[in-house]
């Protein structure tokens, strides 16, 4: 049913890498979010919450190079902790790579939805751009109604190994070897609901199934690959279904079991909030 619409969505999707650190500990995390891009002029539609990671990462990172500096001084690591708040799992470094989106820039710009979770990257200052096309919104919301199936694409298992942990320089850092990429990976749902409130009128979309970690930012699409809104959540409503010390047969041993049930429905921007925004900051964008 989406065949078609997963290829022509995953020319202009593409997945943020990311990899952090934790303190004391020189291991590295690998993780992932997701973009998609609305226009030839390099602007590109994610998720709030993943515009201000990015805006943070470099704060971040400056503070642990203060932090190195003064260790390396002679003072004390102790004074030094409480001083820049470095406690057990404090993050202290995170390097972000937007892969195959443009060939290089002096940095991005960025407009932040003040309300809802929603924001612009402008790349800036690129001369070529990795991807193929641009997305095309739905020109109306005929087509997003109660019912509907629409598909989601995003990046949620980041399995890319391209970095390493530089011991002499106490950094971590990118690497022009190992696995550069992450697979791509659509979830398909049905409209259940609409989100809305009297601040912002309807918004939002409801999916009958989870959008995955990773996925945030990406975009919900129909069958024929027109965007219909933006993944940004996922909501866990309890389902009352629940079983304790439930006493059942495993490999020819009876045990007890417990199970809470659960329901878990991804939450997307409507693609008519998400043309607003672009149109409140004058943003090209195509419909169709």
């Amino acid at each position: 049913m989406f065949v078609k619409a997963i290829e022509r969505v995953s020319d202009f999707t593409r997945p943020i890498h990311s990899i952090l650190r934790i303190y004391p500990s020189n291991n590295i995390i690998p993780g992932a979010a997701t973009l998609f891009f609305v226009n030839e002029n390099g602007y590109a539609i994610t998720c709030k919450h993943v515009a201000e990671s990015l805006l943070h990462a470099e704060n971040i990172n400056q503070q642990y190079i203060q932090f190195r500096n003064e260790t390396k001084a002679g003072k004390n690591l102790q004074e030094l902790e409480a001083k820049y708040k470095y406690g057990q799992d404090h993050i202290i470094q995170i390097k972000n790579n937007f892969v195959d989106s443009i060939d290089s820039m002096t940095g991005f710009t960025t407009h932040i939805h003040p309300t809802l979770d929603l924001a612009i990257i402008k790349f800036n200052d690129f001369k070529k751009t990795y991807y193929k096309s641009y997305a095309h919104f739905a020109k109306n919301d005929e087509g997003i109604k109660q019912g509907k199936f629409l598909c989601r694409l995003g990046f949620p298992f980041p399995e890319f190994n391209n970095y390493r942990y530089n011991v002499s320089l106490d950094d971590i850092e990118w690497l022009n070897t190992g696995n550069t990429a992450s697979p791509r990976f659509p979830i398909e749902g049905m409209i259940t609901r609409f989100l809305g409130d009297a601040q912002h009128g309807l918004y939002g979309i409801e999916m009958s199934t989870p959008g995955l970690r990773g996925q945030s930012g990406g975009p919900l699409f129909n069958e024929k690959g027109t965007i219909c809104g933006m993944q940004f959540n996922t909501k866990h409503l309890h389902l009352g279904f629940d079983m304790e010390d439930k006493e059942i047969w495993i490999e020819n041993k009876q045990k007890k079991v417990s199970d809470y049930s659960f329901i878990h429905l991804g939450q997307c921007i409507h693609a008519n909030t998400i043309k607003a925004f672009l149109k409140q900051h004058q943003v090209k964008y195509y419909e169709e």
